[in-house]
């Protein structure tokens, strides 16, 4: 399965997918919390969006995706912006993450809810995990990704707080304007002991 993971998301990424270079917007409401220093890490970051933004804000910065395409072009806007960020191409449902302690862990568009307590592990303490992700209702307005990729409510909150992390933010509803909005849990959990 990973290899046919890896072979699709390559050939999206050939072909223009998710080239967006502007970071999230529902990334960039959730600024205030994200560390002014430190080391971060954005799992299933693809081309590197968000992960150059929170660069230029401070962050030592690194990208973990399947898709070795989707790290290249990380690796080339990074340069072009002279911003020094870490890619490592990495099957999340059999790799570890890569060592922290981090400040911050971004997962944003990537459902994996094993992974969860996996971030709290690698999390320093005080570091936060920034999770947006798109809820069922997001069905009402856009096919896709299809309910099996999609969280409940309140499924996100619970999950985190599972993972012995503390919530700080909870937000579940729609995100964005017109046709691109999107409905969101947006949660943020902060380590608050030594684990």
């Amino acid at each position: 399965m990973a290899q046919e993971d890896r072979e699709r998301w390559n050939a999206k990424y050939r072909a223009g997918s998710h080239a967006s270079e502007v970071a999230s917007s529902a990334l960039v409401e959730l600024a205030a919390w994200v560390p002014a220093q430190g080391r971060g890490l954005d799992v299933a970051g693809g081309m590197g969006r968000n992960a150059l933004w929170l660069a230029r804000r401070g962050l030592d910065m690194t990208v973990v995706d399947i898709s070795e395409v989707a790290l290249a072009r990380v690796v080339e806007r990074a340069g072009q912006a002279r911003l020094d960020l870490k890619v490592a191409a990495m099957d999340l449902e059999v790799d570890p993450l890569p060592s922290g302690p981090f400040s911050l862990v971004l997962c944003c568009d990537y459902l994996q809810r094993s992974l969860v307590s996996a971030v709290a592990e690698v999390l320093a303490v005080g570091g936060r995990l920034l999770w947006i992700h798109p809820l069922e209702a997001n069905l009402e307005r856009h096919p896709k990704p299809g309910r099996r990729h999609l969280l409940s409510p309140g499924e996100a909150r619970g999950l985190v707080e599972s993972a012995g992390l503390r919530v700080v933010v909870a937000e579940e509803g729609w995100v964005g304007e017109g046709a691109a909005a999107r409905c969101l849990a947006r949660v943020v959990g902060e380590r608050v002991d030594g684990g």
